[in-house]
């Protein structure tokens, strides 16, 4: 199975994996079992298994080029996250790995190391989105990568000839859609259920709320909460959704067709919208609903994290310091010419040729002001929790406030499992 890093915000991101699996991958890390090679530590890092051509070999090679340490690169097929989560309960797994997190229960659990002092004179210029869920008691846990965010796609022949500006509230995004369906065009695709699997927090974050707070509480427990999924469930009562495409969110085939003038999709699909509709496309952040409403794009990244049980910690350290920021120009080719991605580093992300201009430095620009992502203590349990409300208030019509009281039961739980878990 390929996946490429686009999986980072669609349904479910970030949730934590459960650590307490029973059985370990296999023993096979790469790593040499003396320790060392040539006087060097020998390392074992893990990858999952990218979609995107070239992403393998361009690992490898930055491996390759590292002078304090032998350090073999595997490429994981299969289900990457329970392999890890299996692995670092032994001390056959890696020294070094890509995570989606760490999840809360790996840090609680001491499986993983504490990297703070990796980011000495470096920590400000990380997009503080994609570190907030790589953060706990103050620490942090991981390097992040390179970002993925999402994107509001607009045709702007289509807007201009409906007489619609590209939208700037939700009550406008509504509006809009409504204006430009017709017998062959839908105004808005927000994916074939409705929105509800790839939307997830991001209404609750444009009306100025969140998940979870900063403090540990539950971050929706507020009337503005119903008031904006209910009108998620008016897009799909006017009928202006986009339903049954042939391809599905994170692909933006239908919009490039021509079967709806506005899709919420990834930066990922940005090079092809380009390629076929030339300047005839716009993005924006997903629209602030109410007074405290705020833009909001969701943001996701992978992070380089070492393992605790590993026998050359401090030189799994100094590998991952080395890669992910000192090393610039690998972080540049890692986030763009393999796929299209955002640098985490936001300096980075400011001169890279490829996002300086058009609508590529509008989502620079929207991930760096806009963006948000899933918090650490939002939980698995909460998340299914939400995304069943949210799909039966879209396509059911469910009232939302008595859905989110259920939801805000279910979380109020799960935040004080995880304080007692703590304690």
């Amino acid at each position: 199975m390929t996946i490429s890093r686009r999986r980072l915000i669609g349904a479910g991101t970030g949730l934590a994996v459960t650590g307490a699996l029973a059985t370990a991958c296999g023993s096979n890390t790469g790593r040499d079992e003396g320790g060392f090679e040539g006087g060097r530590p020998a390392l074992a890092q893990w990858y999952h298994q990218y979609g995107e051509p070239g992403a393998e070999q361009a690992v490898r090679r930055y491996a390759a080029a590292y002078g304090k340490a032998e350090v073999d690169v595997q490429w994981r097929p299969g289900n990457y996250d329970q392999q890890t989560a299996a692995a670092l309960l032994t001390a056959s797994g890696p020294d070094v790995f890509e995570v989606n997190g760490p999840s809360l229960d790996q840090i609680q659990g001491k499986q993983v190391v504490d990297l703070t002092e990796l980011f000495d004179g470096a920590r400000d210029d990380f997009n503080p989105a994609v570190l907030a869920p790589k953060t706990y008691d103050g620490k942090l846990w991981s390097v992040p990568q390179a970002i993925d965010t999402q994107l509001l796609y607009y045709r702007k022949s289509m807007l201009a000839d409906a007489k619609v500006r590209p939208p700037r509230t939700l009550d406008e995004l509504i509006d809009a859609a409504k204006e430009l369906t017709s017998d062959k065009v839908k105004g808005l695709f927000l994916g074939n259920d409705g929105g509800a699997g790839v939307l997830g927090g991001t209404p609750l974050y444009a009306a100025g709320l969140g998940l979870v707070t900063n403090d540990g509480k539950v971050g929706f427990d507020d009337p503005a909460a119903g008031r904006t999924l209910g009108k998620l469930r008016q897009l799909y009562a006017d009928k202006s959704l986009l339903l049954g495409a042939p391809t599905d969110w994170s692909d933006p085939s239908a919009f490039i067709q021509g079967l709806t003038a506005m899709q919420w999709s990834g930066l990922w699909a940005l090079p092809a919208v380009q390629k076929a509709l030339g300047d005839d496309f716009g993005v924006l952040p997903f629209p602030k609903d109410g007074g405290s409403g705020k833009d909001t794009v969701p943001v996701g990244a992978y992070g380089a994290a070492v393992s605790a049980r590993s026998e050359h910690r401090d030189a799994a350290k100094a590998f991952v310091k080395w890669l992910w920021i000192e090393k610039s120009d690998f972080q540049e080719d890692f986030a763009l010419s393999y796929g299209f991605h955002i640098p985490a580093r936001v300096s980075l992300a400011k001169k890279a040729q490829k996002l300086r201009s058009g609508p590529a430095a509008d989502a620079v620009r929207f991930a760096t002001d806009s963006g948000y992502a899933q918090p650490l203590l939002w939980t698995p349990a909460s998340q299914t929790a939400y995304q069943d409300a949210l799909s039966r208030i879209i396509k059911d019509g469910a009232n939302p406030d008595t859905e989110l009281r259920s939801v805000v039961r279910r979380t109020n739980d799960e935040l004080q499992r995880v304080r007692k878990k703590k304690s």
